[in-house]
């Protein structure tokens, strides 16, 4: 098993980006699989790290990584040291960010003759779902996509229009982390940013355009992110199949720090209906 951890992706005029890598060198033609955290996530959430050890084993190069922006730095890359970065992040940054790790997998395994980069699946959770979905629609490289209680727009999320004057006139809004109790900043740039990339931000109509195959799958004991979510995309789509896991959260049974050296039984199920999908 190949494991490559915190591999720093420098780029001219834009926060670097760190990478993890996960397969196995005794499978052959191992098509890739790019992982995009959530909300308030980071690449090393959890239970991710075992869910790639599972995929490398089944014979994919599974990649993961930190958005620019989600408040972790090179050094740090656990939780949120950098809140100032955290409050200047923007969806039109996290579709740069994958654009990027895109081209660097490509760039990277362009000489390793047991892994097809012609074949990229993206597996997106939660607001990285909805990143994924809308990547989908403008990267013919990717070839299948999968999205883990996704979000299914993204203009519901900023509030009533007086929250959002509100912010206009303070310049910033803070949320709370319930697990590490930081003051979380998003800048009011985020919302202008929004408004400036509208059309290209709009999940709905990015979806309808997909034609690669989609797995949604989707919890039903989801308090953070709707069921209603999941069958939004379903209904938006062509090409899809819905999954309902049994007892689900958001985050399929699973916490951080995962000291458990199995997955849940959720995300396990998660993990295989992902692997029938993808082969």
């Amino acid at each position: 098993m190949q494991i490559e951890k915190n591999i720093v992706l420098e780029r001219i005029d834009k926060k670097p980006i760190l990478i993890d890598t996960f397969y196995s060198d005794e499978i052959k033609q191992k098509s890739v699989i790019i992982f995009c955290h959530g909300y308030k996530g980071f690449k090393d959430w959890g239970a991710w790290n075992l869910m790639a050890t599972y995929f490398a084993k089944s014979g994919y190069c599974f990649v993961k990584f930190n958005f620019s922006h989600n408040g972790g730095t090179i050094n740090d890359p656990i939780d949120f040291p950098d809140l100032e970065a955290f409050g200047n992040n923007n969806y039109t940054k996290e579709l740069d960010d994958l654009n990027d790790v895109m081209d660097w997998v490509q760039s990277h395994f362009k000489n390793n003759p047991n892994i097809n980069t012609n074949e990229i699946s993206l597996i997106g959770h939660s607001r990285g779902g909805g990143i994924a979905l809308l990547k989908s629609a403008e990267d013919k490289r990717i070839t299948k996509l999968i999205t883990l209680a996704s979000v299914s727009d993204f203009a519901s999320r900023f509030g009533s229009t007086e929250e959002i004057i509100k912010w206009k006139n303070d310049g910033v809004k803070y949320v709370t982390n319930g697990r590490t109790k930081q003051q979380m900043p998003h800048y009011y740039q985020f919302f202008e940013d929004f408004k400036a990339n509208e059309t290209r931000l709009d999940i709905a109509s990015a979806t309808k355009k997909i034609d690669i195959p989609i797995l949604i799958i989707h919890g039903d004991k989801d308090t953070s992110v709707n069921i209603n979510e999941a069958n939004n995309i379903d209904n938006w789509s062509s090409n899809s199949k819905l999954e309902i896991i049994t007892d689900a959260d958001h985050v399929f049974n699973t916490n951080h720090p995962w000291t458990k050296g199995e997955l849940s039984s959720e995300l396990k199920s998660v993990v295989s209906k992902i692997i029938n999908f993808i082969s």
